[in-house]
């Protein structure tokens, strides 16, 4: 039996989509809804898809269709994933989970009485690198991991002005909730810290209104009406029960010598580890000697390829996905705590 997949949102992202989806025995991209008559159709053309919808509402109520990925505006995702699976689908979502937790903890909840398949895909779990460092972590190598640093920093990266990117109604937020929530992950899935138990932060807004540091990402069409009104930079520090943390740090706009930088790194009780390139970091076999190593030959007992091959496995009941739905609720329960710190001036302690 072939998996009927509909793909909900014609934007960037659905060629990524419908590419893992085509490549996947047993499941097949039939359907795109978006509001675009142009982006609908180039997708349904290009991926020869039978049907074409103007709205997600028409396509969710196919009967037809089993699953469905969610690349709308994030002011959607809940409400859209909420009719998906109340119409008995299988769902994946693109970052981030919903616009907070209340409203991703009622699509996990949902998801799990009528027993569907719902998943947040994060792609940057998937990296050969991603999966080279987290076996290494899980075998000991760096001992108890106390600190972690996670941080992309973009010099002129924000998404087209004018668009719901960059609109708080529809977003929810601007670099923290668009490349933020990927390095945040990242840095906890890597770590193995799931248990957050306070939370500082701080959001800027400090280029994007003046105009400055249009990167051009998206297809979505400009609106002059809509004004940029979210945060371009985003500092935080989490604390967990074991004592470990975690510094985050975000941008799509600031002042640097490079253009855009991205790591995960990593500070154990035996060594010290980054992610981008994966290197260890630890005292050599002598005394006084100190090693800088690239893993050679480390055993991937699991190795996923992509978020969609993943999801799908998981609805076909061959294996548990490595994006788990309580680890997306707790990204998303320390995203909101970001920006209430952030609005307070104070700490957020977490239960």
């Amino acid at each position: 039996m072939t998996l009927k997949v509909g793909i909900i949102g014609a934007g960037a992202i659905a060629g990524d989509h419908c590419s893992s989806i085509s490549k996947y025995a047993g499941a097949e991209a039939v359907a795109v809804a978006d509001l675009s008559p142009k982006r609908r159709n180039e997708v349904k053309k290009a991926w020869g898809m039978g049907k074409a919808y103007a709205t997600w509402e028409a396509l969710v109520a196919d009967p037809e269709i089993d699953a469905v990925t969610i690349a709308l505006p994030n002011a959607l995702h809940a409400p859209c994933a909420l009719a998906a699976i109340k119409a008995g689908k299988h769902v994946m979502l693109d970052k981030p989970f919903a616009m907070n937790y209340a409203e991703a903890k009622l699509c996990a909840d949902a998801s799990r009485r009528k027993k569907r398949v719902l998943m947040v895909g994060m792609n940057q779990r998937y990296s050969n690198e991603a999966q080279t460092l987290r076996a290494i972590v899980e075998r000991g190598d760096l001992g108890d991991v106390y600190h972690t640093k996670a941080y992309w920093y973009r010099r002129m990266g924000s998404p087209k002005f004018g668009t719901w990117f960059v609109n708080k109604q529809m977003s929810g937020g601007g670099c923290l909730l668009d490349i933020g929530v990927h390095i945040l992950d990242l840095g906890m899935y890597l770590s193995g810290a799931w248990r957050p138990v306070s939370v500082s932060g701080q959001t800027y807004g400090t280029f994007g209104h003046r105009g400055i540091g249009e990167g051009g990402w998206g297809k979505s069409a400009r609106d002059k009406k809509i004004k940029f009104d979210v945060d371009d930079f985003a500092t935080a520090m989490i604390k967990f029960h074991n004592g470990a943390s975690l510094e985050l740090n975000v941008s799509w706009v600031m002042h640097q010598e490079q253009g855009d930088r991205h790591d995960v790194e990593l500070y154990g009780s035996e060594a010290g580890a980054s992610l981008f390139p994966t290197k260890l970091f630890r005292c050599g076999k002598q005394k006084g000697e100190y090693e800088v190593v690239t893993p050679q030959g480390v055993a991937l007992p699991d190795k996923r390829t992509n978020r969609q091959h993943d999801w799908l496995d998981m609805i076909a009941g061959k294996r548990k996905s490595i994006c788990a739905l309580d680890q997306a609720l707790t990204v998303q329960k320390v995203l909101d705590a970001i920006y209430k710190s952030s609005a307070t001036g104070r700490e957020v302690r977490l239960r």
